[in-house]
């Protein structure tokens, strides 16, 4: 099969999109091409990249930088058409017209988070978002889904959950090592207020000795004011990303130093992410790092069903406090939650289980008549 991705908004090292989807499906010996905004064209673990123009803000990227993906899209003539982004479906009706095989990845909760977003008017952000929902389901009805999340199919029962869980490799990492008596937490991932950076920020301020690792792109002004928030305990809140692109090789380092007390996710309250398994959480089990998160129902499900950590009232210093403190002083216990982790993602929670899923999918298709 040949198979086209597409991508407007994502980083073409994306770890859903190129270090999961694209590599696994190239290394089942199909031909897989990524549409993305890149500096040139290459040629990277048997994935095509064909390079977009990187646009210079939103509108350009929504009007230009879509018509130029559909072009190299369709000079590909794939067996598939597999995009990422909701920019893209008026070009993805297009391929679909011309009997193209089309899919439509769902990789985010695109209608709380239009809720969300600070560049559009708050009056109207509820309407947006509720039209915006109303042109997703209605312009993509007739399109193959595939869901990022479980409970996305609250919105499209006919999707095929293809869930976000981690590589297998990340598992030749070595074990977390809990025996020193440092007291280290970490979080990955993008660094932002509705993340909990403010949350994670205020550890150093309660603990004495603690060190908090933040790894993940942080824009300056906000990592100023977490360091502000740290004040004369600044020195133990260590930003690893300010201004730029963290790659995933190298947050896995960061996991591979290992004896890290907790792997972080206090977020505070937010409809975008209360329904949420974040990728995190599976990063952290794979790399037997204890977890303590926020206490929304679908977490702390997930934490009891897995023995892999904690969960606590993200706004209540004296639980977070009470968690880190449980970890730091049992540490067999800790070690246990972080084996825990590990043995779920090995049996269930693996990347390789959802590519054959995929592949699955797209066999199916190429199977269809047009």
């Amino acid at each position: 099969m040949k198979i086209v991705h597409i991508t407007t908004v994502h980083n073409a090292f994306d770890n859903r999109i190129f270090i999961k989807e694209c590599t696994s499906i190239a290394e089942m010996k199909n031909s897989v091409v990524l549409v993305v905004p890149h500096n040139r064209d290459e040629k990277v673990q048997n994935v095509q990249i064909r390079a977009l123009s990187k646009p210079k803000g939103r509108f350009a990227r929504i009007v230009l930088t879509t018509a130029e993906a559909h072009k190299k899209a369709l000079a590909e003539d794939a067996d598939i058409y597999h995009f990422h982004d909701p920019e893209l479906i008026p070009y993805a009706l297009l391929l679909k017209i011309r009997k193209k095989k089309v899919v439509y990845d769902v990789h985010e909760d695109y209608f709380s988070a239009l809720k969300q977003k600070k560049y559009l008017p708050k009056p109207f952000r509820s309407l947006i978002a509720n039209l915006f929902a109303i042109f997703e389901s209605f312009l993509t009805k007739n399109f193959s889904k595939v869901l990022a999340e479980k409970y996305y199919k609250e919105r499209f029962p006919d999707g095929i959950e293809i869930l976000n869980y981690p590589k297998r490799e990340l598992l030749k990492l070595p074990k977390n090592n809990l025996q020193t008596s440092s007291l280290k937490l970490i979080y990955t991932g993008n660094v932002t207020r509705d993340r909990g950076a403010i949350q994670h920020a205020k550890i150093v301020n309660y603990m004495a000795d603690v060190q908090v690792h933040l790894v993940g792109y942080c824009c300056k002004e906000l990592a100023d004011q977490l360091f502000s928030i740290a004040g004369e305990n600044r020195n133990r809140l260590h930003i690893h990303g300010i201004n730029r692109f963290v790659p995933f090789e190298e947050i896995i380092s960061y996991y591979a130093m290992g004896d890290w007390i907790a792997g972080l996710a206090l977020f505070p309250p937010s409809s975008h992410y209360l329904n949420k398994e974040l990728t995190k959480f599976f990063e952290y089990m794979s790399a037997e790092i204890p977890i303590i998160c926020s206490d929304f129902p679908v977490w702390k499900e997930l934490m009891e069903k897995t023995g892999s950590g904690m969960s606590v009232n993200a706004d209540n210093e004296q639980e977070i406090k009470a968690a880190i403190d449980y970890l730091h002083q049992n540490r067999e216990q800790a070690k246990k939650m972080g084996e825990n982790g590990r043995r779920n993602i090995d049996k269930f929670y693996n990347w390789e289980n959802e590519a054959k899923k995929l592949e699955a999918l797209y066999l199916k298709l190429c199977g269809e008549k047009g």
